[in-house]
């Protein structure tokens, strides 16, 4: 039997693993695009306590399957999807970590820009090599990028298609951690089921406050805070965390996520 294109494992710590599993280079061909999508939208209905999603070790996603390609009624339909896909993972009301091995490029580093958090290893190369192909980034890779490294250097890496190395992506804020390579999946594993043991339905409420914050100005994102604020003092785990403050000080309340 053929193994699926995308596998998801949820761990007894809380954690959902998802892996891209599309060949040796994780091409993000309509049937991966149409699994995350499907995966994505389960974890939402199923929640866990945080995501990580990762692919192989030389290659996290190398980018749309250019096979698919051809005219622009295709290419309408390959964006479509795209975008939906991505959109649906990062709305997963969870942490969602990017464990990047290797190569990330194209929708492989809009797949990663679509996660909350992106843990590198020492080897990733992250890039929007699309204008080398005569077009442009078209899985929301204008739009993340120049959010996550700001609009200057977004078009330069658009317009040239250049690779961007693990130290550079730490530096101008496209990666968030750069580990060993042999450390990559125990960090964000680690990370993950920290943040599941947390107060997961706040966690959820913080990253909602900040997306739709993005979106807006700073006086209505002002005003989305302040609402989501009392939002979490709804929360069992509010309780809990102010009584345990109060009772032994920070960092030793036993959440139970709800």
């Amino acid at each position: 039997m053929t193994e699926p294109v995308v596998l998801l494992e949820r761990r007894a710590d809380g954690v959902a693993v998802i892996t891209l599993n599309n060949g040796k280079v994780n091409a993000l061909s309509s049937a991966v695009v149409a699994a995350v999508h499907e995966i994505a939208d389960d974890l939402t209905a199923n929640l866990p306590g945080a995501v990580v999603v990762t692919g192989g070790d030389r290659i996290f996603a190398a980018g749309a399957d250019i096979s698919e390609f051809g005219g622009p009624e295709e290419a309408a339909a390959i964006t479509a999807r795209i975008h939906a896909a991505l959109d649906a993972l990062a709305a997963i009301p969870r942490f969602v970590i990017a464990a990047v091995s290797g190569y990330a490029l194209g929708g492989g580093c809009e797949l990663s820009l679509a996660c909350d958090y992106r843990i590198a290893s020492e080897r990733a190369v992250f890039g929007q090599p699309e204008i080398l192909l005569g077009t442009i980034p078209g899985g929301g890779g204008t739009q993340r990028l120049s959010r996550q490294v700001g609009p200057s250097r977004a078009k330069e890496l658009s317009i040239t298609g250049r690779l961007v190395m693990a130290d550079e992506a730490f530096r101008i804020g496209l990666a968030d951690e750069i580990v060993p390579s042999a450390e990559l999946h125990d960090r964000a594993l680690g990370l993950a089921a920290e943040c599941a043991r947390g107060a997961v339905l706040s966690q959820a409420l913080a990253k909602q406050a900040i997306d739709r914050g993005l979106s807006t100005s700073l006086a209505e994102g002002l005003q989305i805070e302040q609402e989501l604020f009392v939002e979490s003092f709804r929360t069992d785990d509010s309780q809990i965390g102010v009584k345990s403050f109060l009772e032994h000080g920070p960092g030793k309340a036993e959440f139970t996520g709800t």
